[in-house]
């Protein structure tokens, strides 16, 4: 996840964060933030609080779509004058679709380096996480990303240039 200079193309990397509320994928975002201050965090809850003025509102799904747009050519931008090393994408990424389409428009944009981070935490932890936030995805809503994710995890063959999985007691599995 270094940022690297060649001579022709610059690399342009993504993270992109997946897994369910409750999972650990913000608290793993400010780490990495915290890490290299120069990384561009890319947040549907800070976008639905800016746009929405609370991150609990779903609201219209192409308004997100579209400031996800606009942040990931402005990351681009940033990343191509040395200003910004990387940029993370931080949702749920549950469905498969939702993150082909991510990856396609992270690819189309101009990242060129995409790394899938799997925060693979267990349901029943992501349950427990979520009663004490002060924002609480209904149940039933995390248990039906939960089975998304479970019947359709994410693979290589989504557009990952990597995939990392980090599991609970497991550690990190990186998947080639």
């Amino acid at each position: 996840m270094e940022h690297q200079h060649s001579s022709s193309v610059t690399t342009c990397p993504l993270i992109l964060l997946i897994g369910l509320p409750g999972s650990g994928k913000s608290t793993r975002a400010r780490q990495l933030l915290m890490e290299d201050p120069r990384r561009r965090l890319i947040s549907t809850d800070m976008l639905r609080q800016q746009l929405f003025g609370s991150e609990s509102i779903q609201g219209p799904w192409l308004l997100i779509w579209r400031q996800i747009q606009i942040q990931f050519q402005q990351a681009i931008l940033q990343i191509s004058q040395g200003i910004a090393t990387e940029a993370i994408y931080d949702a749920t990424n549950a469905q498969r679709r939702h993150r082909r389409e991510v990856i396609a428009l992270a690819r189309s944009t101009g990242f060129n380096d995409i790394t899938g981070l799997w925060i693979d935490t267990p349901v029943w932890l992501c349950l427990a996480r979520n009663k004490r936030r002060e924002r609480i995805v209904p149940e039933e809503v995390v248990l039906r990303m939960h089975r998304q994710l479970r019947d359709a995890p994410p693979t290589l063959a989504e557009g990952f240039d990597r995939l990392i999985r980090r599991t609970r007691g497991q550690g990190i599995r990186v998947i080639t």
